[in-house]
């Protein structure tokens, strides 16, 4: 029996396993990018009047896109709320996750993810109605508070009342637009997210002078693109995506400016679109991946200002999401 025992081992090891498809084979074969996104986050991912996907989030992956197939509409978005998000990316349901969804450890670790970069650093905070005269988080003592289920804002909320010494009646709901509803109906006097997301639903009230967000930020909240583990070509080709905007931004490359610095002869440049070396051979893109990216989507400070910046409605000061050598702390390694 023994002999048997390890005879049977050592056919199963010489049994050869099926090859499964890398992702970005299985990307080049569908001709598109599925990507999980918000269905209804201004500024970071909602539909415009053509019914088109449009913000931060949702230009991260046309970036992705335009790197791995050249093409930044090329792009899938499947529409998903907080609960389902994770199971949709550790399924094979869409290829990456780019949901205003926080990095942390728990889930860069138990969930079959990985986080490949920070596109918006963030921070939760509270949105209280203007009437109650609130002036500060601190003085929410027994207040009822919206929030969202399978966030990390629930669990912010947890700690940071119990820090505080104080209580609270968590009024949770599945999706923000639910949680902005209800606010806005009174069924809770205050709501908290984070503060990005408190800045675009307070655009969506009847009257956004109803609504104050206060100055507190009780929560380190990195968002970004997340992938599934076990695919080191994709990591990179979505990590490097995101990458070469923050460079492009730093090396002065913008959208508009793009096929002129083409000609540049300073080496970074030229490292960055390509023309000196070959950097998307080893992800198993094309050397102009970067161009295609900046030409077509555009730099960090393009995507920013259009959706969330000073080109928008909402008008967001830079802040953290500065580059690092402007007062932020955008920081991306060096193409070469």
């Amino acid at each position: 029996m023994k002999n048997v025992r390890w005879l049977g081992l050592g056919l199963s090891i010489l049994v050869p396993t099926v090859a499964m498809a890398s992702t970005l084979e299985t990307v080049q074969n569908r001709d598109s990018v599925r990507c999980g996104v918000n269905a209804a986050q201004p500024g970071f991912s909602s539909l415009d009047d053509d019914d088109q996907y449009r913000g931060l989030d949702t230009d991260v992956c046309r970036a992705i896109a335009a790197a791995a197939l050249g093409d930044a509409t090329k792009v899938d978005f499947v529409p998903l709320d907080s609960v389902e998000r994770f199971t949709a990316l550790q399924s094979g349901e869409v290829d990456v996750l780019s949901r205003t969804t926080t990095w942390t450890s728990s889930r860069d670790t138990t969930l079959g993810m990985h986080f490949t970069g920070v596109s918006y650093y963030d921070g939760q905070a509270f949105m209280v109605a203007s009437d109650l005269g609130v002036q500060s988080a601190k003085e929410l003592d027994g207040a009822a508070v919206c929030t969202q289920s399978g966030t990390t804002s629930e669990l912010n909320l947890s700690d940071y009342f119990r820090v505080n010494g104080m209580t609270y009646d968590p009024v949770v709901f599945d999706a923000p637009e639910q949680s902005i509803a209800g606010f806005e109906a009174g069924r809770c006097d205050v709501l908290s997210s984070d503060a990005s997301q408190l800045y675009a639903q307070r655009m969506q009230l009847s009257d956004p002078d109803m609504a104050v967000v206060l100055p507190e930020i009780i929560s380190k909240e990195p968002l970004g693109p997340a992938v599934r583990q076990g695919d080191d070509q994709w990591f990179n080709i979505v990590k490097w995506s995101l990458f070469a905007m923050l460079n492009a931004e730093e090396l002065g490359v913008s959208q508009e400016n793009v096929d002129e610095q083409r000609e540049s002869e300073d080496p970074d440049v030229m490292r960055l679109l390509g023309k000196d070396g070959n950097f998307g051979e080893a992800m198993g893109i094309e050397a102009d991946w970067a161009y295609q990216i900046v030409k077509q989507v555009g730099n960090y400070a393009d995507m920013y200002d259009r959706n969330v910046g000073a080109g928008s409605e909402f008008n967001i000061a830079r802040g953290l999401n500065g580059l690092w050598n402007d007062g932020g702390i955008q920081y991306a390694p060096p193409i070469r």
